[in-house]
């Protein structure tokens, strides 16, 4: 670990070195002459932002904007390297121990490319992974056992879907580990038959007035369209993330329609914007099929 009491160094210029943003991120947390809300975070505070910066590197690919996408890796990076500091400081582990982690779970997790184990098909792979995941975490609780802390719940194969997943890409992850032993409906005909059940008992809520009925029986109608999603094999985070486009698009198509007339969806109407509505859909219809 390098010495977490050396002094800022006043040198330190941009370069593709990492020990340079190691030692900038240092000098950051430096007391007394470090920067002041660099210094009051903590691994709750920051960890909002590396979830935001996740995203931000997903949205550079979806516009497929390259120079863009560079940044956002950058600033992806400086969450782990500000992770790993705080850790350093702690004396818990540094950021050589985080690339030391990751090395050696690449390499345990590849015996078709480090090991013996060759040819392959992608299904055995798949296969592979999971086996090695699944004795990857039973030696997790063993060591959690070892130091008096294993877990209060028994072992589950729902463990490891980490709770900070956006909920809709976590119920997709839920039901499929829970459709990998069987616990499934048969086909997405039947998923469609309980999608219409839950939307019964939804507007039976509505109709009766019962707030927390009717949270509950949305949250049972989108869990259920996540499980449509897996058995569709689409994924619904990615589904709903182009419609969100779509509506986005369109809604924007309505603002400019109505500009033209120096008019806003304020000064309008529902009729009238769902004209403009019905417009963009079929300029966008009319583009697709020329």
């Amino acid at each position: 670990m390098t010495d977490i009491s050396a002094k800022p160094d006043p040198d330190l210029a941009p370069s593709r070195e990492i020990d340079v943003l190691l030692r900038i991120m240092a000098a950051l947390r430096t007391p007394r002459t470090g920067c002041p809300w660099d210094l009051d975070q903590t691994f709750e505070t920051i960890a909002p932002y590396t979830i935001e910066e996740a995203y931000e590197v997903a949205d550079a690919i979806e516009r497929g904007d390259l120079e863009d996408l560079r940044d956002e890796l950058g600033d992806l990076l400086l969450q782990v390297v500000f992770h790993a500091r705080m850790a350093e400081e702690r004396g818990a582990f540094d950021f050589g121990g985080v690339v030391a982690a990751i090395t050696a779970k690449l390499i345990r997790r590849h015996p078709h490319v480090f090991g013996d184990t060759r040819d392959l098909t992608p299904d055995e792979v798949k296969q592979l992974w999971d086996r090695i995941k699944q004795a990857e975490k039973a030696e997790r609780r063993k060591r959690l056992a070892a130091r008096g802390e294993a877990p209060d719940a028994p072992a589950s194969i729902l463990d490891g879907v980490t709770r900070a997943l956006p909920a809709l890409t976590r119920a997709e992850k839920l039901t499929r580990r829970a459709a990998g032993v069987g616990f499934t409906w048969p086909d997405a005909v039947s998923v469609i038959d309980k999608i219409e059940e839950e939307l019964a008992e939804l507007r039976e809520a509505v109709l009766a007035a019962r707030p927390d009925e009717m949270a509950e029986e949305l949250g049972d109608l989108i869990f259920t369209v996540a499980n449509l999603g897996r058995q569709l094999d689409i994924d619904p985070e990615a589904a709903l993330a182009a419609t969100n486009a779509k509506f986005e698009r369109r809604f924007r198509s309505v603002e400019a329609a109505l500009a033209r007339d120096g008019r806003t969806p304020a000064t309008s109407d529902l009729s009238e914007m769902d004209r403009l509505w019905d417009d963009a859909k079929r300029a966008e219809k009319a583009r697709r099929d020329a």
